[in-house]
């Protein structure tokens, strides 16, 4: 459609004062650093309820959610922030809930005819009981999936930072409440938990929405603009849906091989020790991507993409890599103090996946470049490759009969994936090899001398609780350095005074 002849729309952008991308990032980080607290706190807790059975049950319904969950909108979600005119994102918005209700409707059949085969080859018979929830998580998780990108689209980061808020404490209350009214806990009260809080969080940001853009949805919504918009952004469904399906079913692969040729037990020691591994990563990283992807469809036409890949590569690596590293060193011994000793193994994986954690860490909320400027067939490729590689090397762990073989296999192919799709995404972007190598090899010249004590005082086997303790005070001594020399993180701590105070 020719966009001189479209009425002009207001735009619930227009009412919104323009902010900085750090000013964005903070304002998602609030939420996001209570929500992510609260389930570290509350993660002990959890461990004294349930076994690592009941977490291994719990991580194979949710790798079944996630891997439908990703393509509940068929894709059509990312299509809502590209178009200049909110005319034409209104009606994408109402395409994505469409294909919602669709994908719904499919999965109730198919996990009422093949509930026996999927218990069988997941080698879990508790898990039968539990699948036909996965419809219901997997509306639910769509439809937020569709209103998070409209938040985006408008910019008001403060409801979707108050729903991740109500999503954390329905979760962590219901699991708790659950598991000490069982008797015994059973893995019912993590799924129950893992139901409640999107549910929560999608009420709250959907009730935001309707609240303050509601005449702007009902004006604008039209069956003859979905089926344009369903048309024009065809090849989301018809290619990105399937990158994104392989992406998803390699990330849940781990916990479905591990179930099949070992026990739910260690499927449990595994989703607790990634749990916490990619927690406190989320905690910036996914605000950072939800920010950088609303940014990056802008700076393409601005010209100025290589300018803000290059920022926010650097500002991942500040973040992510030190306190990695050091996980890398004292992990087994972090899970013993925490949640005692029952849970050793999972720091041991923790620790096997900290290297490879750190690169997903930096080139995830790249990775949404390749949308960007179009190349969806990079993605297609790339996430073929990845699903490959992760099958086959863990694979082969598991023919070896050993877990940490297959976690080893695991963590060395993503390391070698995920650094070739960020060196990918920034030549993408016009930001030289060299640039970046230069920022990763001067942050890690900082982790050296800490990297050093750390062995040596495991070295002397000193006490787990002290090591641990001293730990935690050399993350805390690079973070406050980092802020007082660092001149990027002068800046954004600036950025974000001045918007505040606007």
């Amino acid at each position: 459609m020719d966009k001189k002849t479209e009425e002009p729309v207001e735009k619930p952008s227009q009412n919104v004062k323009k902010t900085s991308f750090a000013s964005d990032v903070l304002t998602l980080v609030g939420g996001t650093t209570f929500a992510q607290i609260l389930t570290i706190l509350v993660a002990p807790v959890l461990t004294r309820l349930y076994g690592p059975e009941d977490f291994g049950v719990w991580a194979l319904y949710l790798s079944i959610t996630s891997i439908i969950a990703v393509i509940a909108c068929l894709r059509y979600e990312f299509s809502i922030m590209l178009p200049e005119s909110d005319e034409e994102a209104v009606n994408l918005l109402g395409l994505s809930i469409l294909a919602v209700l669709a994908v719904t409707v499919l999965t109730l059949p198919f996990f009422w005819y093949f509930k026996t085969p999927i218990v069988d080859l997941l080698n879990s018979p508790q898990i039968e009981e539990y699948l036909w929830l996965i419809s219901i998580s997997v509306f639910v998780n769509g439809v937020f999936l569709a209103l998070n990108q409209w938040n985006s689209r408008t910019k008001l980061f403060k409801r979707l930072s108050f729903s991740r808020i109500s999503s954390s404490v329905s979760t962590t209350t219901t699991q708790i409440v659950l598991g000490i009214t069982g008797n015994p806990p059973t893995p019912a009260g993590l799924i129950g938990g893992s139901l409640a809080g999107p549910s929560a969080a999608t009420l709250v940001l959907g009730g935001q929405i309707w609240r303050d853009d509601k005449n702007q949805i009902t004006k604008n919504l039209r069956w003859r603009k979905i089926y344009e918009g369903a048309v024009r952004y065809r090849n989301l469904p018809l290619i990105d849906s399937w990158s994104a399906l392989m992406n998803s079913v390699s990330w849940q692969l781990p916990a479905f091989l591990l179930s099949a040729f070992f026990t739910p037990a260690v499927v449990g020691f595994y989703s607790l020790g990634f749990r916490l591994l990619q927690m406190p990563m989320s905690l910036i990283g996914s605000s950072i991507s939800q920010v950088f992807y609303q940014r990056a469809s802008r700076a393409v036409s601005e010209g100025t993409l290589s300018v803000l890949v290059e920022n926010v590569f650097r500002l991942l690596v500040i973040i992510g890599m030190f306190p990695i590293l050091i996980l890398t060193i004292v992990g087994g011994d972090v899970f013993t103090v925490i949640f005692g000793k029952a849970w050793t193994e999972a720091g041991v994986y923790a620790q096997i996946l900290s290297l490879w954690a750190f690169i997903w860490f930096i080139s995830s909320p790249l990775s949404t470049i390749y949308l960007v400027v179009e190349e969806h067939h990079f993605g297609f490729s790339y996430n073929f490759f990845n699903l490959t590689t992760r099958f086959l090397s863990l694979a082969i762990g598991g023919i070896l009969g050993s877990a940490r073989i297959a976690l080893i296999l695991f963590s060395a192919s993503g390391i070698v994936v995920y650094g070739y799709l960020c060196l990918k995404m920034l030549s993408y972007s016009g930001v030289k090899t060299s640039k970046a190598l230069k920022i990763v090899f001067s942050n890690l010249v900082l982790f050296i001398p800490a990297g050093a004590f750390l062995a040596a005082l495991k070295v002397a086997e000193i006490n787990q609780a002290v090591l641990v303790v001293v730990s935690c005070l050399i993350i805390c001594i690079y973070y406050l350095y980092i802020l007082k020399s660092d001149r990027q993180m002068k800046e954004i701590i600036s950025e974000f005074k001045s918007a505040e105070k606007s």
